[in-house]
């Protein structure tokens, strides 16, 4: 059996869901919006096991050989926030995903991706060390609350990018005069300052042992928020070296993601960087636009540890 847990409007974990039950798999959607309605046990001895209980089906934990979640902050669900801190309801839903997380740390099913090894991309710091092992480029980079520090990197790098040091997704931009102006705000929020680095923006996602790459052509710092720049952009699928391939193989192995959105970047010299690890990639976007069979090795790989 495979377990998907998360939002059903979530647009990823929709596409595998569908795709899963076209190729008849046994699958159970776990919808967060429905978290007052479920309950989970667990019980951890010489083996682990379990009880998942849903609206209308109660699934033994060992009975689940293969899951893929992309869940959201249950704090932030419409009747948790509704109930409060304390409610019960808050509490249940704290309960409920305190067990179950901790199921997906310690099952043997296969777990698409383990919340430790997504834990990385919380630290772009931390990421970045990751990603020097692996053999990438990485952009000279400083995090700081110093402006005068800010100064001094710029004038030394003359084209320099600024974004969030924490794991939630934020707007990467080239530092310009204008912002230099608010560049004290940085004394109460530390941010990463980054070497621009000139070339074209590749994502490729590495699943089990399968990859899809892509290129991506855009004028646009950001290429995410290219559409909302109102700049082109272009995506399409592609061919990389193999060495590239092996490094991004070795990388995703070396962080433990069974599934992996890596941002890389070709300069006109002939040198890759990476950017950035995805542990949980919304995919579909790039999909769309490649059709490039992405969801379908998803479901493969999940429907293959369930035998």
């Amino acid at each position: 059996m495979i377990l998907l847990w998360g939002l059903l409007q979530d647009g990823p974990l929709s596409a595998v869901y569908d795709a899963l039950r076209k190729n008849g798999a046994d699958v159970i959607f776990l919808d967060q919006m429905k978290i007052l309605e479920t309950g989970v046990e667990l019980c951890a001895g010489s083996d682990v096991r379990g009880v998942l209980q849903t609206c209308d089906r109660t699934i033994a934990l060992e009975e689940i050989t293969a899951v893929y979640l992309r869940t959201y902050d249950w704090r932030q669900l419409p009747e948790i926030k509704k109930g409060g801190h304390g409610s019960p309801a808050w509490n249940h839903a704290l309960l409920f995903d305190d067990i179950l997380s901790s199921w997906l740390e310690i099952t043997p099913a296969l777990v698409v991706n383990r919340l430790s090894t997504m834990s990385a991309n919380n630290s772009k710091p931390y990421q970045a060390s990751q990603i020097r092992e692996s053999g990438f480029g990485i952009p000279d980079t400083l995090i700081t609350t110093d402006p005068v520090e800010v100064l001094e990197f710029q004038e030394k790098q003359r084209e320099i990018i600024y974004k969030s040091i924490s794991g939630i997704r934020s707007i990467l931009s080239r530092l310009t005069n204008e912002q230099l102006s608010r560049l004290g705000d940085i004394r109460w929020c530390p941010t990463q300052f980054q070497q621009y680095i000139p070339g074209n923006d590749y994502r490729v996602h590495v699943i089990g042992d399968e990859i899809f790459a892509c290129e991506i052509v855009t004028e646009a710092d950001d290429y995410r928020y290219a559409a909302r720049k109102g700049t082109a952009i272009n995506v399409r699928a592609c061919e990389i070296p193999p060495d590239c391939k092996d490094r991004c193989m070795a990388l995703a192995k070396a962080t433990g993601l069974i599934f992996a959105g890596i941002d890389l970047r070709l300069t006109p010299d002939g040198k890759w960087y990476c950017f950035e690890v995805n542990p949980s990639p919304g995919f579909t976007y790039y999909q769309d636009l490649t059709g490039q069979p992405i969801v379908d090795s998803i479901a493969r790989l999940l429907m293959k540890s369930s035998g």
